[in-house]
């Protein structure tokens, strides 16, 4: 009963339209986690602990994992005959874990498709042609790129873990990996994934740096602009607002509720609803459903979704999915990604046979609709 009435008080504000809309967030895409099961052995025996789903499961998308989705996206058409679409928040480059020189601390990247050009090199048939099917799946509409920062890491923690030799990290870069890493002392309450969290505000100059960077690689990467942005782990100073805006990013996707860390010691409550963002110049984008099939398997994900969904519609509302790629991921481990794609069938199917009138679209179409009903 309790989880009804949230369900329902959560969409009681915000953009309303008379469609059935429903949109796939799905975060991580181009990220590197595990590099293989071969590392993650290595790394566990070095007493690295793999403590949640991501540090086991989650690696770079295979052209096995990318063929799976698109088999499960195509198995559906809305009622204006088009498939479900993965608006898939994309990080646009990595790590050049050959290239970070641990003697004087340089940190170096690699763009996304020399991450996806170094895997098949190194790893051969699991990633043979992944970046052409990413292609394929972008011309086919079943894929729709938006951007997810540069990297999903956040770079000055990992430059200070780099000056002073951290162990997790050193045995992180011998296995072409970003997982299991622990704290940074020096910027606490700072997770090592969190790309734009930060302990002092001085640290926003780089953040404005690395964010306009990412934003001029998408779009040479991908042929156009991104006109959505979700930062990584949702971490982002809300003075950087008006600066992304400037970069000619349009949406901002946000939590419906979460406390924003200012400076130091110094913090604020920030509530978001789907919409306009009052005094500032972009719309917030505000998921309003929950699917993550292989977080707890013995929860019914597929459930939760659809009465989700439901609660989204009677309130007319857009039904905006949030996932990982990690639920899609099968490199380390098969099981993993057919375990998320069944879960993904059923809720496609049962959308389309619920609602025969849904339309599936992406993040950056939701915002098109928004923003017509502004003028």
């Amino acid at each position: 009963m309790k989880r009804l009435l949230l369900d329902n008080l959560k969409n009681i504000p915000g953009w309303r339209t008379p469609e059935k809309l429903v949109v796939f967030a799905v975060d991580d895409y181009g990220n590197v986690r595990q590099d293989s099961a071969n590392s993650k052995q290595r790394m566990t025996d070095a007493g690295l602990e793999m403590s949640n789903r991501f540090d086991r499961f989650d690696a770079v998308e295979t052209s096995q994992d990318l063929e799976a989705l698109f088999e499960v996206l195509s198995s559906v058409s809305d009622g204006h005959g088009r498939s479900a679409v993965f608006t898939a928040y994309t990080l646009c480059a990595n790590p050049d874990f050959d290239a970070i020189n641990t003697d004087d601390a340089t940190y170096r990247y690699e763009s996304l498709p020399q991450t996806f050009a170094r895997v098949e090199d190194t790893q051969g048939q699991a990633y043979r042609g992944a970046w052409n099917l990413w292609q394929e799946g972008i011309r086919l509409g079943l894929l729709r790129p938006q951007f997810h920062g540069r990297e999903h890491i956040n770079i000055e923690m990992l430059e200070r873990k780099l000056r002073y030799g951290d162990k997790a990290l050193k045995i992180n870069l011998e296995n072409r990996s970003l997982t299991s890493l622990g704290a940074e002392p020096s910027m606490p309450g700072v997770g090592f994934n969190e790309a734009f969290a930060f302990w002092d505000r001085s640290e926003l100059t780089r953040h404005k740096e690395i964010i306009a960077d990412g934003v001029e690689l998408f779009e040479r990467i991908f042929g156009y602009a991104s006109k959505t942005f979700t930062p990584p782990a949702q971490q982002l100073h809300p003075e950087l607002y008006a600066y992304i805006e400037t970069l000619g990013v349009r949406a901002i996707d946000k939590p419906l509720h979460c406390v924003r860390r200012l400076d130091q010691n110094k913090s604020k409550r920030e509530f978001n609803i789907l919409g306009p963002c009052v005094g500032n110049d972009h719309v917030s984008v505000v998921r309003n459903v929950v699917f993550e099939p292989t977080n707890n398997r013995a929860f019914d994900a597929v459930k939760l979704a659809l009465n989700q969904v439901a609660a989204a519609f009677r309130w007319r509302r857009p039904a905006i999915i949030s996932s990982h790629r990690v639920n899609f991921a099968g490199h380390i481990d098969p099981d993993n990604r057919e375990f998320g794609l069944d879960a993904l069938e059923r809720l496609l199917g049962d959308i389309v046979q619920r609602w025969p009138d849904v339309q599936f679209i992406s993040s950056d179409e939701l915002v098109d609709k928004i923003e017509v009903t502004m003028q």
